[in-house]
């Protein structure tokens, strides 16, 4: 009786590397984008009321 083989899927070999180096490229441009985002869009909501504006330095407590 002859060994069985696991059969070959429809995304085995250079067609599962592509969709790894794809899926890898995405998620790379993807932090690239959020990085540059969180670095240069102003939030447009004004800062919480208990926090000093930046900037400010906070108030010191009593002693």
């Amino acid at each position: 009786m002859g060994r069985h083989r696991k059969p070959v899927g429809p995304a085995q070999g250079p067609t599962l590397q592509a969709r790894r180096k794809l899926a890898t490229g995405l998620a790379g441009a993807s932090a690239l984008v959020a990085t540059v985002l969180a670095l240069t869009v102003e939030p447009a909501s004004p800062p919480a009321p208990d926090r000093a504006p930046a900037g400010v330095p906070a108030p010191q407590a009593a002693p």
